[in-house]
């Protein structure tokens, strides 16, 4: 995992290996499997080096078909599915050798003026008012597992390291704030990259909250991940990441969210599926 803000910025930045195929690497890892969020990242990277630099990315849809191997290089092959006057739609395959790990379809869309509405923002205390679970330097601290994606600062507003919240109208309820730990170029394809790379880390989570498990017991891992971006977004500033799961079943969960800027701006909406199955 991203360990620092450094490495992150090294994983993302994938090498040019032939006519619209790149190559990324994972950093040293204790985790058996590549993070999700790292092939969801460098998959828009790839996708996003293709088009023309005046458009940005509206939607990604992603399926993860089986685990990445961290000491492998990634491979991603773009397809160039559209070019349209307004909207530009590429597939991008990832692969180990011959074994494909994940796929995804991204839109890209020239920005353009049109009707606007969204949803307001919760009423929630700002990210100095919690602690972040990613810089705790105690090895035997209750949130180590997460100091691997240090480069990503993470502050729960619930108890749990997922952030939980009670006395909602969903099953389930979480909220973090989130943002790099660092300041990034202004490249909004990168920003985009990274918030994409952030918001595979504590989805999943939320699943759980209302099932007396943990981790320990459990295989977690996600199938699909799907994002719109409703606006120009900062990875370098703090985000707040209010998801919900409306239901788990068979040996799934599904998680939505939503991620406002400090100020109310509903910048983007995630979905995931994962498998959630007890040992």
């Amino acid at each position: 995992m991203a360990g620092t803000l450094e490495q992150l910025l090294e994983l993302l930045d994938l090498d040019r290996i032939g006519a619209d195929r790149f190559e990324g690497r994972s950093p040293e890892t204790s985790l058996q499997r590549v993070f999700g969020g790292q092939v969801a990242g460098q998959s828009l990277i790839a996708a996003g080096r293709t088009v023309p630099t005046d458009r940005r990315i509206h939607s990604l849809h992603a399926y993860f078909l089986r685990p990445g191997v961290p000491a492998v290089p990634i491979q991603y092959s773009v397809e160039r599915v559209r070019e349209g006057r307004s909207f530009n739609t590429r597939r991008v395959t990832a692969s180990q050798g011959d074994r494909v790990i994940f796929v995804m379809s991204a839109n890209f869309q020239l920005p353009e003026d049109g009707f606007e509405h969204q949803d307001p923002m919760p009423e929630v205390a700002g990210p100095d008012q919690f602690t972040s679970v990613t810089y705790v330097g105690d090895p035997d601290s209750d949130h180590a597992a997460f100091q691997e994606w240090a480069a990503i600062d993470v502050r729960p507003i619930g108890a749990s390291p997922y952030g939980a919240v009670g006395g909602t109208a969903h099953p389930t309820h979480a909220q973090v704030w989130l943002r790099c730990s660092g300041t990034l170029p202004d490249d909004p394809l990168l920003h985009a990259a990274v918030v994409t790379y952030a918001s595979d880390m504590t989805l999943l989570g939320v699943t759980l909250a209302p099932h007396d498990v943990t981790s320990g017991t459990l295989v977690m891992a996600s199938l699909d991940h799907a994002m719109w971006f409703h606006h120009p977004l900062r990875a370098d500033d703090w985000l707040l990441y209010d998801q919900i799961s409306p239901a788990a079943s068979g040996g799934r969960g599904l998680a939505a969210a939503r991620l406002f800027t400090r100020d109310g701006k509903l910048v983007a909406t995630v979905m995931q599926e994962g498998v959630i199955r007890k040992t």
